[in-house]
Formats: C-alpha cells, structure tokens, sequence
C-alpha cells in the first residue's frame, strides 16, 4: 500500500536563500524533532547532486537507532530535488522537494510517496502511530521554518 505525504509552505525569502538551506543535507537534522535523534553521518559539507549518497541514523521508534541511506535521484538547481530511500526503514520512500518562487518568496512543495514493509502489518503500524509520527515531523519542521524564514524582526 503506497501512501502520500503533501505538504506546502510559503517561505518569505530568497529562492538562493531556500535552495542554499534545504539542499545542504547538514541542515536536515535542523528541522527533525530531537526526539528521532536524527544524525548525518555522511561527511561532505557539499550541496547535494544527482546520484550524491547521503548517510544517516535516525530513532523513528522506541529509540531503537537506525540506518538509513538515501541517494539524490533528481536535482534541478534552485528549481527542485528528490531523495530516494536506498536503504532504511521504508518498503519505498521517495521525498520530492519543489521550489516555487512568487511575489512572497518561495513556495516549498513536499511529496512524500512512501510504502511500509511487512504488509498488513505495515498497514496496521501505518495507522497505530507512522501517519502520526510523519505529521508531526512535517508539523515541526514546518514550525522551524516559520520561524526561521517568516518571523524576521524589521
């Protein structure tokens, strides 16, 4: 059973300013709740590129540490990119990051399609607490952001 993730955010800032941001995998662990202890193992401090592998562990549940790979599959500089799960907790993950600008900034698009192992367990375990879970990290990297991009003193 594949699911999908949607979210939108309007960020009041440059496009330079957003690609610089999210395409710098450092800054991931940035906008995931501390609770997952989200770690980049991965050492380049480059901006990411196609085909560009990047190493993490995260805690997704009772904090039990796992790894997870994901490989770029898809960069359009300041227009778009995708991260694709190589190997991890998902059955298929695939994360498209979109970059719109308009006369507010930038309008950020999130497209999560993802699916779970194990089946009906998979399914079962969707609907007990992985749904939630990725709402609220969605909902937490959304709150840092705002503050980040929208809550600028004058």
């Amino acid at each position: 059973m594949m699911y999908r993730l949607y979210r939108e955010q309007q960020l009041n800032c440059t496009i330079e300013t957003a690609w610089e941001f999210f395409s710098s995998p450092h800054n991931l662990s940035q906008i995931t709740p501390q609770s997952m202890n989200f770690v980049v193992l991965s050492e380049s401090s480059d901006a990411i590129s196609e085909g560009m592998e990047i190493d993490y562990t995260v805690s997704p549940v009772l904090g039990i540490p796992m790894k997870w790979k994901t490989v770029i599959s898809q960069v359009e500089d300041y227009k778009s990119f995708t991260d694709f799960q190589k190997e991890g907790p998902y059955k298929h993950w695939n994360h498209f990051h979109e970059f719109i600008p308009n006369d507010h900034g930038v309008l950020m698009q999130d497209t999560v399609d993802y699916e779970l192992p194990m089946g009906f367990l998979g399914k079962i375990a969707h609907q007990l607490f992985v749904k939630e879970k990725l709402k609220n990290i969605f909902d937490f990297r959304y709150r840092v952001l705002h503050q980040r991009f929208n809550n600028k003193h004058h």
